[in-house]
């Protein structure tokens, strides 16, 4: 069995896979997920589980070296842009490096989250909590 803290086969293979600037979306239970990009479905019921439990697993596996998120958490979600913040401030003190985010319209971001490797659905249902985690290399 594996040590490691994520234990879901395919989301594990997905990060594993990853090369340089290749992305992965985690998302709320409501993004539209294209038939083209891997669908990893994470959501059991309603909060479960959350968006936040989900990027932490995520981030203790992946290297991240960017980050788009939707504008719109800002006003609709300001809760979880906080949270999502302090945990990349983390991330980039483990990590040695500057996370580059942008902030884009929502729109824009369903646009730029069809060129996922994958999209990973979270039982959260609070509005636009998602992003999109760009890998980086830690050399």
């Amino acid at each position: 069995m594996k040590k490691t803290t994520l234990l879901n086969a395919p989301l594990s293979h997905c990060i594993a896979t990853l090369g340089h600037t290749d992305s992965i979306t985690i998302c709320d239970a409501g993004l539209p997920i294209p038939a083209q990009v891997e669908r990893i479905d994470l959501a059991l019921t309603a909060g479960v589980p959350n968006f936040l439990q989900t990027l932490d697993v995520v981030i203790n596996e992946m290297f991240v070296e960017r980050a788009v998120i939707a504008e719109e958490i800002k006003t609709k979600n300001p809760h979880i842009l906080t949270a999502l913040l302090s945990r990349f401030n983390q991330l980039e003190a483990s990590q040695g490096n500057k996370i580059q985010l942008e902030f884009v319209p929502h729109e824009t971001f369903k646009q730029h989250s069809q060129n996922s490797k994958a999209i990973v659905r979270t039982g959260e249902c609070s509005p636009y909590a998602n992003v999109i985690l760009y890998s980086g290399v830690p050399f």
